[in-house]
């Protein structure tokens, strides 16, 4: 707890990160899925980070943040040898335009780093679109801090979230 006129942690101070990885282990508790924490530090590529993980390539689930409009956010979630299929996306949600916002954006919808976010614990409440491959398997997504990430049941992972399903990506 910080005392009053306390300055703030700097975002990347070792406090902040593990303020964020708290925030969500704890959404993951609240939502009563099971989950395995793996911390690894920081990797150099996706098999890298799959084989500390124990998952495969497409069992790494990239949590991103969406613009579909001013103020209006959802989060997709990518398998790790995947991307966004921007035409596919927009057709599902019925939209002409999207983007993603820059980190800054990013980091003050959700309270997490690029590269950290997860929908567990963000500070805004966003849909959550998942392509359909996440689920099946087991599947690996960030858990708000580099090097961190939780474990969970891909079909667990779009139950509890409510996830609208579809196939939003494409070969990387």
């Amino acid at each position: 707890m910080r005392r009053r006129g306390a300055a703030a942690p700097a975002a990347g101070s070792a406090y902040a990160r593990e303020v964020s990885e708290e925030r969500a282990r704890a959404g993951l508790d609240a939502a009563g899925i099971a989950y395995t924490v793996t911390r690894h530090g920081r990797v150099g590529s996706l098999a890298e980070a799959a084989a500390l993980r124990g998952v495969d390539p497409s069992g790494i689930v990239k949590t991103l943040v969406v613009r579909r409009g001013e103020g209006d956010f959802l989060f997709v979630l990518v398998p790790g040898d995947r991307t966004i299929s921007w035409s596919k996306l927009r057709t599902l949600l019925g939209v002409s335009r999207m983007s993603m916002p820059d980190a800054a954006v990013a980091k003050e919808v959700t309270g997490y780093e690029r590269g950290t976010i997860t929908p567990f614990g963000s500070l805004t409440a966003c849909p959550v679109v998942a392509d359909e491959r996440v689920e099946g398997h087991a599947v690996s997504i960030g858990a708000g801090a580099h090097g961190v990430s939780a474990t969970v049941d891909g079909s667990q992972l779009v139950a509890v979230l409510g996830a609208q399903v579809a196939d939003v990506t494409d070969p990387a």
